[in-house]
C-alpha cells in the first residue's frame, strides 16, 4: 500500500455548470480508510458517458452533489481491498429486497458512482468487490471502458426486449454513444435494424456497423409511416430508444406492432410519455425501463 499516493489527478465539478477543473492535490482513499466490502482502483481508462454532462449541468430531476468527480465507466487494478473483506463482505439483514434480487440500481440507499459518490475521472476510485468486473488478460482497458455502462446497458435490453431471429428493431439515436453499440449487438443476435439519427456521418456510421435502414429524423416528415411501410405496415418488434427525447419515446408508442415492446434507455430530464392504455393492453405491448 506504500505506493499509493496520498494525492491524485482528479476532474472536479465544484458547483452545478461551472467549468470541470483540473486538480492535483484531489485526495486518495488509503486502505485503512475502506470499509469491509470495499477496493481500491487504480485507474488506466474511462469512459464518458453523456450522464456526466447532466451531473455537472445538474438538468436532472435526480440531483448529483457537489464537488463531483464524475465518471462511471473506469477499468483499472484493485491496489487495495478493505479489512475483513474476505471474511465477511456483508452480513445476513445488510442487503435490501432490490440487492437481493440482483437490483442493485434501485437500492433507496444506492451510491451512484459519478452522480452521488466521485467516480472514475480521478487516478484512484473506490469500489466494492461484489461489484468490481473482472477483464480478460490481453483485453484493452481503453476498449473495455466503454462497453461498461453503454455497452452492458443496451446488451441488456435487447436482450429483454424478447426479439428473436429476424424480427425488425428500431433504434432512436443509433448513431451516438449507446445507439451505435447498440447496433451492432442487434446485429449480432440476427435483428434486422431500423436506425434513426441525422447526419451524414451518422448514416455512414450506421450502415457500415449493419443497419438494414436509414431514417434522418430531421428529413423524414412521418417516422411512423415510414417505419410502417419498411416493416410491412405491421410496425417494428421493437424500439430501444437512446435517445434523450420525448418525441422519440412518442413515435415508438406508435410505430410498434402488436406484442411488441419499448426498452427505455435515454434519459430526457422533463419529457412524459403519453399512451393509450386501451391499446396498450389491446395490442399487448410492454414498456420496459432500463
Amino acid at each position: 500500500m506504500s505506493n499509493v499516493p496520498k494525492v491524485q489527478i482528479a476532474a472536479v465539478v465544484r458547483a452545478h455548470a461551472e467549468e470541470i477543473e483540473i486538480t492535483k492535490e484531489h485526495p486518495v482513499t488509503q486502505q485503512k480508510d475502506l470499509k469491509p466490502g470495499e477496493c481500491l482502483v487504480k485507474l488506466e481508462a474511462t469512459g464518458v458517458c453523456h450522464t456526466d454532462l447532466h451531473a455537472r449541468l445538474d438538468d436532472w430531476p435526480l440531483h448529483p452533489k457537489t464537488p463531483l468527480v464524475g465518471g462511471h465507466e473506469g477499468v483499472g487494478h484493485i491496489v487495495a481491498i478493505g479489512d475483513h473483506t474476505s471474511q465477511s463482505p456483508v452480513k445476513i439483514g445488510d442487503r435490501c429486497e432490490f440487492c437481493r434480487k440482483g437490483l442493485e440500481q434501485n437500492c433507496p440507499a444506492a451510491r451512484l458512482s459519478g452522480f452521488t459518490v466521485d467516480g472514475t475521472f480521478q487516478q484512484y476510485v473506490v469500489s466494492y468487490v461484489n461489484h468490481v468486473t473482472p477483464i480478460p488478460d490481453g483485453y484493452d482497458s481503453f476498449e473495455a471502458a466503454s462497453i461498461l455502462c453503454a455497452g452492458v446497458t443496451v446488451y441488456r435490453a435487447i436482450k429483454y426486449s424478447e426479439t428473436e431471429h429476424g424480427d425488425w428493431i428500431v433504434l432512436p439515436g443509433a448513431g451516438g454513444g449507446l445507439g451505435h453499440l447498440a447496433v451492432q449487438y442487434a446485429r449480432a443476435r440476427g435483428l434486422r435494424v431500423i436506425a434513426i439519427d441525422t447526419g451524414a456521418e451518422k448514416k455512414e456510421l450506421c450502415l457500415k456497423l449493419g443497419a438494414e435502414k436509414w431514417i434522418d429524423f430531421r428529413e423524414c416528415k412521418d417516422i411512423v409511416k415510414e417505419i410502417k411501410g419498411i416493416t410491412g405496415d405491421l410496425g417494428a418488434h421493437a424500439a430501444l430508444v437512446t435517445a434523450a427525447t420525448g418525441a422519440a419515446y412518442q413515435q415508438a408508442v406508435d410505430y410498434l406492432r402488436s406484442g411488441g415492446s419499448l426498452m427505455a434507455v435515454g434519459l430526457p430530464g422533463e419529457a412524459k410519455l403519453e399512451a393509450s392504455i386501451f391499446f396498450t393492453v389491446f395490442k399487448v405491448r410492454c414498456i420496459i425501463a432500463f
